[in-house]
Parts: structure tokens; sequence; C-alpha cells
């Protein structure tokens, strides 16, 4: 498994960090970490008269330069930092870290693009972190824009001893079987268990057809229909995961899913929440975000991984 870390020193990167020893991975993997300081470096020669004589503007761009340098210079700290603490997490792992500079989204995205990981890990927030209910604006870009599949981390600061608890968002989409399928292809420990959460819309007859026992009959039909076919597909679910040292448990509940799915998870005290990126009803593109995954991702309480 390879992934690509973003981190950039603070206490969500930290967390991300710290949640990855709940994240079901193998004993080996190779991991990327990338520390990106949100600085504009001028070219060398620009500062050395070459692009211009104006003795005022080469001494901006120096002193651009300089506080360009020195920005970098804490971010390759901070890169050393995560590489130490991934090799002691993960000491079987392959580790590399680098630093650069521009905006982080984008060499993030750019990185993936080379590297082509099976997953991106963020924090929900970097150094500006305002609230840890709300998604930074880097998370939220990767989250939408990334080609494989990401996870926010909201973990905790320590290591937590006990059992894991994972919420997955089912609907029987190829997106919902992808999350799955995700979770059931992890190493986790005695105890993990899973939560399966379908919401539905229910049909309901007009304030008229109540009374018509034919139209009653119709609605209550194509209801148990639904509910049959997703029994029917998250029993095949669950048995992948009991594969793979996860119990499972089935749940279907009417309601909105971007907000059942997030209420569910807390309720359960969920380290994390799997969902499909385009599950729940979308039609886009697979490499584009449906609405739901990024509710989900911008308002749960803990861990979320958009599964592509």
């Amino acid at each position: 498994m390879k992934l690509l870390i973003a981190y950039d020193g603070s206490r969500c990167a930290e967390a991300a960090l710290d949640d990855l020893k709940r994240a079901g991975l193998p004993a080996n993997g190779e991991a990327f970490i990338l520390s990106v300081a949100e600085v504009w470096l001028p070219p060398a020669e620009s500062a050395n008269g070459s692009l211009t004589d104006d003795p005022y503007i080469r001494s901006l761009v120096e002193r651009r330069r300089e506080k360009g340098e020195r920005a970098l210079a804490e971010y390759e700290a901070y890169a050393h930092h995560a590489e130490s603490r991934m090799r002691m997490l993960f000491p079987d792992w392959k580790i590399t870290a680098e630093a650069t500079y521009g905006s982080p989204a984008w060499e993030l995205l750019a990185k993936a693009d080379d590297l082509k990981p099976d997953l991106i890990v963020t924090g929900s927030q970097g150094q500006s972190a305002l609230s840890r209910f709300l998604l930074g604006s880097v998370s939220q870009k990767v989250l939408s824009e990334a080609r494989c599949s990401v996870r926010v981390a909201r973990g905790k600061n320590e290591v937590d001893p006990s059992p894991i608890r994972l919420t997955i968002g089912f609907d029987g989409s190829r997106g919902a079987r992808a999350a799955v399928d995700s979770v059931a292809a992890r190493v986790w420990p005695d105890g993990t268990e899973a939560q399966l959460i379908s919401v539905t819309d229910p049909i309901s007859p007009t304030a008229i057809g109540r009374f018509v026992p034919p139209v009653n009959a119709a609605v209550e039909a194509v209801n148990e229909a639904e509910t049959d076919w997703l029994t029917a597909q998250a029993a095949d679910a669950i048995k992948d995961l009991a594969a793979a040292n996860v119990t499972a448990t089935h749940m279907i509940i009417p309601g909105a899913p971007k907000r059942v799915i997030v209420d569910e998870a807390e309720k359960w005290g969920a380290d994390s929440i799997f969902v499909g990126a385009n599950a729940f009803g979308s039609k886009l593109e697979r490499f584009l975000l449906g609405s739901v995954s990024s509710a989900v991702a911008a308002r749960a309480h803990c861990t979320v991984e958009v599964v592509r």
C-alpha cells in the first residue's frame, strides 16, 4: 500500500499521523510525506541583477527570497519530524519525506499524479485551523480533485486503546461497494466493528392515495422491495468484512444521507467513516465528488475516508 501524507506541523497534521494506527494499515507499505510552505520564492538569478539592475527592486527580491527560504527550512524540519514519527509508528515501512513551496493543494495533487498513491492522508485543518468541524480549503480541494482515495483525519493526539469502530455509508452502489472493499482489504485487530448505514427515502402515498387500498399496497411493495434489496446487498458485504476480521451490522434509516451518516457515526462513537466518492445517487464522473461524500467529510466529528 502506498500513502501520500500531507504534513504542515499543525495539531491536525499530528493527529492525522496518530490516526493511521487505527486505519487498518498493513505491516509493510510505502509512505511519502510532503510538507508545502505556502510561499513564493523568486528565482535566484533575479536577486543578482540578471533580471533587473534596479538596486531597490533587487533589495526587495532578496528580502522576499530570504523570507521564503526561512519558511522552506521550517517546513523541511516539519517533513523530517513527520518522517521520524512515521518510522516509529510503522518501523517496517519505507518512509521518505520532502519539503517544497507553493500552493499546498496544487503541490499535493501534482505529487499524487507523479506517485500514484493508493491513499492521500491529510488533516482536516492546517495551520490556520478555525474549528475541528470545518474542512480547510486545502483538504477540500484535495478531496474534490484527487484521483485516488483521500483520508481526512480528525484523529486524536494520542493512541486510543479501545476497539476500532467503523461506519460505512452503504447504498448498494458501486461507490458503496468500493468503500466496503477498501475496508475489507485492510488488516484489522480483533474486536474491530463496522456499522453499515443505508439511508432511504421511502415513497409515501398522496393524501388521497392513503385511502385507496391498491395505492397503499403498491407503495408498501416498492418500499419493501428496496429494503429487501439493500438487506441482501449488505449481507454480502458483511460476509466480506467478516473475512477481514471485522464484525459488521446493518441499519436502514430513513432520512437525508449526509445528515444520518454523520449523526449515527457520532452517536456510535465511530473512529472513522468510509464512504464512496459517488455513492448515494450521484451520477457524476468518478473523479468528481458527490454531494453526500463532500458533506460527510465536512461535517463529521471523526476521520472520513472517501474511497475512489
